[in-house]
């Protein structure tokens, strides 16, 4: 591919570029304002009807009832439908980045009144809102022609006054085949770890409950947490005790995004002094007791190393009767729903640590618990390395929009 001149005047091409069917290179990306190849679309829902709500985000256009977990209750009069193979974006932004999504998942489907629809022509939709996502020149120039100051927004008609240098759309067509093999070996990989999540699910509810393990000689005992472990509350720490170096330091909020049962890897220290009493031991269960939402902080628990400062809205249970990950497995998966009844509180919510003291559960005895954590953790071992796959496949992708646009 040869040079193309970019808005600054700097000779600009891909790293990566397509041949056509004859081995030719394709002609210079021309500059091409969006209004040219945008046609808008502008029917709209009234009364009762079966359409199904989406909602536009940067993982996608969802439904709704995946997005949130629970169907919301909205007045849908006048929302926009958005037909089978339309795109749709959220104008809305409070980072100044917009997500551009293309419904691929119902044909009778609708969108908020803040998501205009619209469709590409003479452009493939792929490549265009993939360009649109992903080009650092196009999210800058979007971003400018946003307007707003807490939450800005980007009107349709500013989306189509902008003007982007842009492949033929033969080219078009070769790069978002190859994106589109990439993307669905990504939802592949997505779907795999996702069935893998809820077989874990399933796996401990079954083998921590008496009535339902499978090793018929395990023995059961029913106590209160307080009866078989104790509680230490998080030291006074915040953000403001964050340093380049000291003691491993964990704020509340990064259990919900950082771990995933069993902590390996601390990212923040601290040079704050605290008493030993707020250091953990191997071992022990750290409990989150503020958080977003009841079902984020009621599955959330996990199993730490040793000598780690817990700050903030956090709890180290330390069982001296019942091993930490067996401990963690019921509070996430078995008694969870328990611990997210009791949570109270709207904008933020939190659990009283006297009402986790008397929440009981069921153990089994010290060889039972050795038998299960082997398998779960082999079980865990596996979903980190399915997760683990699908960062990579994430950030090949990343790699590759990189050097196919410019």
């Amino acid at each position: 591919m040869e040079n193309v001149s970019s808005s600054n005047g700097l000779e600009k091409r891909p790293t990566l570029s397509f041949r056509d069917a004859n081995g030719a290179e394709f002609p210079n990306w021309q500059r091409i304002s969006l209004g040219t190849i945008i046609e808008p679309y502008s029917e709209k829902v009234h009364g009762d009807h079966d359409y199904e709500v989406l909602t536009s985000s940067r993982e996608g256009l969802q439904r709704q009832t995946e997005h949130f977990g629970s169907k919301q209750r909205h007045d849908t009069d006048g929302y926009n439908i958005v037909p089978l193979g339309f795109c749709t974006y959220r104008n809305r932004s409070d980072d100044g980045r917009f997500a551009f999504n293309i419904n691929k998942i119902s044909d009778k489907a609708i969108v908020s009144k803040f998501y205009p629809v619209f469709r590409f022509v003479n452009a493939n939709s792929t490549f265009m809102t993939e360009y649109l996502n992903s080009s650092a020149r196009a999210r800058k120039k979007l971003s400018v022609l946003a307007v707003g100051t807490s939450q800005v927004v980007l009107s349709f008609e500013a989306l189509k006054s902008a003007k982007f240098d842009l492949p033929c759309k033969e080219e078009q067509d070769k790069i978002a085949a190859l994106l589109e093999c990439i993307n669905t070996r990504i939802a592949q990989q997505h779907a795999y770890v996702n069935a893998l999540k809820k077989y874990k699910r399933g796996a401990i509810k079954k083998l921590l409950s008496p009535k339902s393990c499978p090793l018929k000689n395990a023995k059961w005992t029913t106590a209160k947490l307080d009866e078989i472990g104790s509680f230490i509350k998080g030291a006074p720490l915040s953000k403001a005790d964050i340093s380049d170096d000291g003691t491993p330091f964990i704020l509340y909020g990064e259990l919900y995004t950082t771990y995933n049962e069993v902590v390996t890897n601390v990212k923040r220290r601290t040079q704050a002094q605290v008493d030993e009493l707020f250091l953990s031991r191997e071992g022990d269960v750290v409990i989150p007791i503020s958080g977003e939402t009841a079902e984020e902080i009621s599955t959330a628990s996990c199993v730490m190393l040793s000598d780690v400062i817990l700050a903030g809205d956090l709890i180290i249970y330390r069982s001296h009767k019942v091993d930490g990950r067996i401990i963690s497995y019921l509070l996430n998966h078995v008694v969870n729903t328990q611990i997210a009844r009791i949570a109270q509180g709207k904008s933020v919510v939190h659990i009283q640590a006297s009402e986790l003291r008397q929440l009981t559960l069921s153990y089994p005895d010290e060889k039972t618990q050795k038998t299960l954590i082997a398998f779960l953790s082999k079980l865990d071992d596996k979903v980190i390395n399915e997760e683990n796959a699908l960062a990579f496949l994430i950030n090949l992708k990343v790699g590759l929009l990189q050097q196919l646009f410019i």
